[in-house]
């Protein structure tokens, strides 16, 4: 039994690394990206949001992702009047840092300022209060967490099995009811926030205005007009054009030119 302990500590360590290394931060790439990290907030700080953006986006060139690099990012660009970058880069902050008010904060507040107010599609009580639950926490956690509670079910499993004592038998079972409940629960949830994370099917309006069509032709009917800053969902792709939907439900196509995936 102590074999089978052992075993599942390190399964427990080598995993919980594992989903703690998913994305690169900056914090961890080195020296040279630490010293262009600082050298883009000091330029931040002082107010020269083009050169702090400049090495800001050179470290994101190294393949390197974080919640604090791209809010940055974010950060810069709003100050510089670019309201669809800045919308982009929140929400990507946002999918690295789902619990992060700051982000969420101020992506509220940058999507105010564009034109375009649609209203949402009620949505049914119960998805938007679990994908709270959801968001309290980032996927890494969530799957740390799920993974205890793995290891905390097997563990009570193997004391139901094994304990002589009819009271430990009992509490051993009822253990292993409700941490394999919770690991089922904590598994969906780190399920659902990866992919919410590596979701490709939103999307910004780049463009100042654009006219979405009926079709993916540019002689095609207009259907609407949207402007920057708007998210949108997308859909199929066919020759240069890529199908929308918006929060209100109106479908359409535009140029993938005039967008960028988030």
């Amino acid at each position: 039994m102590k074999r089978l302990f052992a075993l599942l500590t390190i399964i427990l360590f080598c995993t919980a690394a594992y989903a703690q290394s998913e994305s690169a931060s900056v914090e961890a790439a080195g020296p040279d990206a630490m010293a262009l990290w600082e050298k883009a907030n000091a330029a931040y700080n002082s107010g020269d949001y083009a050169a702090a953006l400049s090495t800001y986006e050179a470290i994101a060139a190294e393949g390197l992702q974080s919640a604090p690099l791209y809010y940055n990012m974010a950060n810069a660009y709003f100050k510089q009047g670019d309201t669809a970058h800045a919308i982009l880069f929140y929400h990507r902050a946002l999918r690295l840092a789902p619990a992060d008010e700051d982000i969420r904060h101020n992506l509220e507040y940058a999507e105010q300022s564009t034109k375009d107010i649609i209203d949402e599609i009620p949505e049914f009580f119960l998805f938007t209060w679990m994908r709270s639950l959801r968001d309290v926490m980032g996927g890494n956690a969530w799957t740390i967490l799920s993974l205890i509670m793995l290891v905390a079910t097997l563990v009570a499993t193997l004391v139901y099995l094994l304990s002589q004592r009819l009271s430990a038998r009992k509490s051993g079972f009822y253990l292993m009811i409700v941490c394999g409940l919770i690991f089922f629960v904590t598994t969906a949830f780190a399920m659902s926030a990866r992919g919410a994370m590596i979701n490709k099917s939103e999307a910004v309006i780049m463009s100042s205005s654009v006219s979405i069509k009926s079709s993916p032709d540019r002689s095609s009917t207009e259907l609407f007009v949207l402007h920057e800053g708007t998210t949108v969902e997308t859909g199929d792709e066919v020759d240069g054009w890529i199908e929308i939907r918006i929060a209100d439900g109106r479908k359409g196509w535009i140029e993938q030119s005039r967008l960028e995936q988030i």
